[in-house]
């Protein structure tokens, strides 16, 4: 049976955040801050590396007293904030101090988010296929805002957040709060997401899991398209 229903993930699924580079290049800009090209690549690399860009590569390392923070950063809006600066002021930027909560900000703003080529298309052939889409994150942050700026947001019909709810991927509670957002069961619902292991621990509930692969927006133009075939 096809499912009824499809439960989308955000980052690197619906939607990719912007370049480290361009990340901190906003930032300075914003902040009347002057830096070359050669200086803003170099501490953007530093940034990326230490993982301090939401939605972007996991950190290299993280220092012990961070290792709480990062382990349950979806769970709220405080623990979130907490990690993701801590990470960020893992390397020393020769700028003003609030550059750091800054870079945070700007990572919450529609403009640092571009969707996925086909991310519309698909949204658009669900609703005309009478298919309920939501979306459920692992998230510290409002992302509704994201969704009206892109013309998402007339085509999903709930989002369950992890910091709204406590708990975070791949925790069944939340798919199961996700599905009955929905108000379908587990088994009539398809998850999408670029995490095998968060977003794929929707198949312990009964949910089928559909992959896409967490890539650059221009590098996977037709990754979500298959899912309308699923939906039949």
């Amino acid at each position: 049976m096809s499912p009824e229903a499809v439960l989308f993930d955000f980052s690197g699924t619906l939607c990719r955040i912007e370049p480290a580079v361009r990340w901190l290049r906003a930032v300075l800009d914003a902040a009347g801050v002057a830096a070359d090209d050669a200086e803003c690549a170099r501490h953007a690399a530093a940034l990326e590396r230490a993982g301090a860009l939401p939605g972007g590569g996991f950190p290299e390392h993280v220092p012990e007293f961070l290792q709480e923070a990062w382990r349950t950063r979806d769970r709220s809006a405080e623990l979130h904030r907490a990690a993701y600066t801590g990470l960020a002021r893992l390397v020393p930027l020769p700028w003003p101090d609030g550059l750091y909560d800054a870079l945070y900000e700007r990572h919450m703003t529609p403009a640092a988010w571009q969707p996925y080529p086909d991310a519309l298309d698909v949204l658009r052939g669900l609703r005309a296929r009478d298919v309920r889409v939501g979306v459920v994150s692992n998230i510290g942050w409002d992302l509704r805002p994201v969704f009206r700026a892109h013309g998402l947001d007339a085509y999903v019909d709930a989002y369950t957040l992890s910091y709204e709810h406590g708990v975070q991927k791949p925790d069944a509670r939340l798919f199961r709060a996700a599905c009955e957002a929905l108000g379908r069961a587990p088994q009539d619902v398809l998850m999408v997401g670029d995490d095998r292991r968060a977003d794929g621990g929707a198949a312990a509930l009964g949910c089928g899991y559909f992959p896409v692969e967490h890539l650059p927006a221009g590098e996977r133009p037709d990754g979500l398209r298959p899912v309308l075939g699923l939906v039949g």
